[in-house]
């Protein structure tokens, strides 16, 4: 009899495997799965904070990455220039600063902070 560990959708089963010579029958024995670690829960999905409608003139900072915003640098009506850090994305718990792409003046924050943000999402407008 020979024992081993198989893993199956995540789930860990130790069988034992007999040989059996030709011609003979020998009756499967089922063995309980082994206690294997729970799954993580998937963490429960914050809810998005609702988006102002980006101003259909000017420059639009978009998200580079999914993430969230940990914190706004800046006000409509804030002269900025080409550098300027407007805000900060985390993702994959590492903070990402979203620069200033020009000179300009924020023209819409279409972001707040805590907010959940996809790949693309507008973040700022600058005029």
């Amino acid at each position: 009899m020979r024992k081993f560990n198989i893993t199956v959708n995540g789930v860990a089963y130790e069988v034992e495997v007999e040989e059996v010579a030709a011609g003979e029958a020998s009756a499967p024995a089922a063995t309980a799965p082994k206690a294997a670690a729970p799954k993580a829960a998937a963490p429960a999905a914050k809810p998005a904070a609702p988006k102002a409608a980006p101003v259909a003139n000017g420059t639009k900072v978009n998200a580079p990455m999914p993430g969230t915003i940990l914190d706004v640098k800046v006000a409509q009506g804030q002269a900025v220039k080409k550098g300027d850090v407007l805000l900060i994305l985390e993702a994959m718990k590492m903070e990402n600063e979203i620069l200033a792409p020009q000179d300009g003046t924020v023209a819409q924050v279409a972001v707040s902070k805590g907010a959940s943000v996809n790949s693309g999402d507008p973040l700022v407008v600058l005029n």
